[in-house]
């Protein structure tokens, strides 16, 4: 007997940047529907608009209201609101923040009720969408709040490439303040718990990188190595855990060391986001482990600089949306 379809959740993101284009494009290739049933959140008007701005022919999809009118075989589009809006590609407005928003808690409420699987989120404008609803610095931890998580692990993802950060969206100067022994045990007890259940790794290894230039060269540089980031490796490792490091980041990476691993924890967003883009900006996916549910999304913004020209790649988010499934469908076994 074939298993059902999963029900996958797609934002919009905010409408004026790049989001429905890539989503239309990932969806105009039909063979999609084998997957998984795409739920779009937002607005039919405004996928048509930008259907017919980017002269994509073959992109058809029917409009709901509820989860319960979906139809198993087709693109669905949500609508999430009644008003008319109209598309300002390449500059957020207020209302593109607002929708971007909607469309978010409509998919969360959805996903937390049981009626979808999964959900792949569109790039939002971080700044544009605050409002007091949403005072987040992103997606994750949006996320991480509503789902009531006590913490997460922002996990960038291409293929073997894996990489995680020990913080998130945060300032430089917070970054050396928020590292503790403990923070990096509980993400690192995610990371590890992930690479389990989620990529059916049953042993895993993970490098840790150091915080300071050389991994702070015996002190000298730096004591967070030898303060906070090494007892927290030998921790786990008396667990029986496979923990290498700290690793200087440059040399790590130059030395295509992260091959030899099945992940990589950074200690902070740049550090770990750098040399991943670098690597597989086509093809990267942002993962939010550590959650009851399962959220990714392309690892690129909303590129408003190129919004509506017909030049964005679809690769990530296709990719994003093919992990979902994968990691839904790991995941079931252990489901109680």
């Amino acid at each position: 007997m074939d298993k059902p379809k999963l029900k996958i959740g797609i934002t919009l993101g905010d409408y004026n940047g790049i989001g429905p284009e890539v989503i239309i494009k990932t969806l105009a290739d039909t063979r999609i529907l084998s997957f998984c049933t795409p739920i779009i959140y937002g607005s039919g008007n405004l996928i048509n608009k930008t259907r017919k701005l980017l002269h994509i022919e073959n992109f058809s999809f029917q409009q709901i209201r509820q989860m319960a009118e979906y139809d198993h075989k087709r693109i669905n589009v949500l609508n999430c609101w009644e008003e008319e809006h109209e598309l300002n590609l390449g500059t957020p407005t207020p209302q593109s923040g607002k929708a971007a928003l909607q469309s978010i808690q409509t998919a969360s409420a959805d996903l937390k009720a049981g009626l979808i699987d999964g959900i792949v989120t569109a790039p939002i404008d971080k700044d544009n969408i605050q409002s007091e609803e949403f005072k987040f610095p992103g997606h994750t931890e949006y996320f991480t709040s509503y789902f009531e998580a006590p913490e997460s692990l922002m996990f960038l993802v291409s293929g073997n490439l894996r990489v995680a950060t020990a913080t998130g969206h945060l300032p430089v100067k917070e970054v050396a303040p928020k590292l503790t022994t403990e923070l990096l045990l509980q993400k690192l007890t995610i990371l590890l718990q992930s690479l389990q259940n989620d990529f059916g790794i049953q042993k895993p290894r993970v490098a840790v990188l150091g915080l300071n230039p050389h991994a702070g060269e015996n002190g000298l540089l730096g004591t967070e190595e030898q303060e906070i980031i090494m007892p927290a490796i030998r921790i786990l490792k008396e667990k029986g855990h496979l923990l290498f490091g700290p690793f200087p980041a440059d040399g790590f990476f130059g030395t295509r060391q992260y091959q030899q691993v099945d992940a990589t924890l950074a200690m902070y967003h740049d550090q770990g986001l750098i040399p991943f883009k670098t690597l597989a900006f086509e093809n990267g996916v942002n993962y939010t482990a550590g959650l009851p549910i399962v959220r990714t999304s392309p690892d690129h913004g909303t590129a408003y600089n190129i919004a509506g020209a017909n030049k964005a790649q679809e690769s990530s988010f296709r990719e994003a949306l093919f992990l979902a499934i994968d990691i839904i469908r790991k995941r079931q076994p252990y489901k109680h």
